[in-house]
């Protein structure tokens, strides 16, 4: 019995230790999937839990939940939950509303099981590997037409133009960060490649899915890693060259030209009393919303009652009801509907708290910190924290980057000086050997 009692705990060790590796696996899948396909990033997702919960202690997830990038998705969620109860609507409507706020729920399982994990590059690679497949077949459906999917954009073989430019625009920087880490090693050849793949990603936003949200989120990326890799030079010389780039751009883009013509058209189309317009409805929605939050500004109108909220509106604009859908394209404002100001401050000081641990010099840092930045820009045009691809992308970017650097702190100083993290290429070795 007592030599029982002793193999046990070390076979239960042994048997979490090889779930750990397959919920490893099964990140790096989902990884894979999320540029692609929604169905099969739900149903990898769902195996992903079924693997890492019992690879888990509690002592880990308690630890995670426990800390402010952990514990604030958590506490958001449970306002989201305990909002239902003052929701003026059935409860149906309550349940769909907090399904937007589930996938916050999964942050803490993923830094406690990547802060001892060291497979996050599989995630990484996985994730840019599917990306360029997405970008050789993007180019290909918008020359040939080869792709078949109905009711596609151009040059959209899955998913949304919205969907696949930021996933572009994300790899993009992300590759110019890697040429810079390869150019300061004198690897040149690596470094132009990483920064002609990167320009692949931006010409294709460019040119051939261009969505005017993500234009935005480059041009603040660019500002930013100017400044994170070179100081306040970094940030001039960036706003020199893109303003060149961007006027070459301009000329040689009759997409971009017609994209951005089309907001001036819109906002002289809205002030003549033309609604039925992405600005004209965005600008209705928020206007309504501040009405919305006046009304309930401290614990908000409960989950799951923007639509109604909407629909009851009297000064709603007209032949807008099917557009409405319990989304006013903003995340702040999705959030302060329902959960009022507790919600609001509860929503930034995540956000600031997961930037803030993107602070240090590693590659892996300014990976999560392009993944943050980009999600808090394009949520003031959308609430892209509720919608699947763009949330699951947050989450799990955040939650395999930031745990990734928290399982590493002993070893590696969170004040090394910008631009002297190792190289992807350098950590995938690491990882390998470790």
């Amino acid at each position: 019995m007592t030599e029982f009692t002793r193999v046990r705990p070390f076979t239960g060790a042994i048997d979490r230790v090889r779930r750990g590796k397959t919920a490893d696996w099964l990140v790096a899948a989902v990884a894979v999937s999320l540029p692609w396909s929604t169905s099969a990033t739900a149903i990898l997702i769902v195996l992903w839990l079924l693997a890492v919960i019992p690879s888990l202690d509690l002592t880990s997830v308690r630890r995670e939940v426990m800390s402010p990038a952990g514990g604030l998705p958590v506490l958001l969620w449970v306002l989201a939950a305990l909002a239902m109860l003052w929701a003026d609507v059935d409860w149906n409507e309550r349940i769909q509303g907090l399904r937007g706020f589930h996938k916050l729920l999964v942050i803490p399982l993923l830094l406690a099981q990547f802060h001892r994990s060291q497979r996050a590059n599989l995630a990484i690679l996985g994730f840019f590997g599917a990306a360029v497949i997405l970008l050789g077949l993007s180019w290909l459906t918008y020359y040939t037409g080869l792709w078949g999917r109905e009711k596609a954009e151009v040059g959209v073989p899955v998913k949304d133009y919205m969907a696949q430019s930021g996933i572009f625009a994300i790899c993009a920087f992300g590759l110019l960060a890697q040429a810079i880490q390869w150019g300061r090693s004198r690897q040149m050849h690596l470094a132009l490649a990483a920064a002609l793949l990167a320009a692949g990603f931006i010409a294709n936003i460019v040119f051939v899915a261009n969505a005017r949200t993500t234009l935005v989120v480059i041009a603040v990326l660019l500002l930013l890693l100017g400044f994170r890799e070179f100081g306040w030079k970094g940030v001039l010389s960036v706003a020199v060259g893109g303003s060149v780039l961007a006027s070459l751009m301009w000329v040689s883009s009759p997409l971009l030209r017609l994209r951005v013509n089309l907001i001036v058209e819109e906002v002289q189309d809205y002030r003549m009393g033309k609604t039925w317009s992405s600005v004209g409805l965005r600008y209705e929605f928020w206007k309504n919303s501040t009405e919305f939050i006046a009304a309930a500004p401290l614990v908000g109108h409960g989950t799951g009652t923007i639509k109604a909220l909407f629909h009851r509106h009297p000064a709603g604009p007209t032949g807008t009801e099917p557009m409405i859908e319990g989304n006013p394209h903003n995340q702040i404002l999705a959030v302060a509907i329902q959960l009022g100001f507790i919600g609001t401050i509860l929503l930034i000081a995540m956000w600031a708290v997961h930037f803030a641990l993107f602070r240090d010099g590693t590659l892996t840092a300014l990976f999560g910190m392009i993944i943050v930045v980009s999600n808090i820009v394009s949520s003031l045009f959308n609430s892209h924290l509720f919608d699947f691809t763009q949330g699951w992308l947050y989450v799990f970017g955040v939650g395999i980057l930031e745990g990734t650097l928290l399982g590493r702190k002993p070893q590696t100083s969170a004040l090394a000086p910008p631009g002297k993290g190792r190289s992807l290429t350098e950590e995938a070795v690491h990882s390998s050997i470790s």
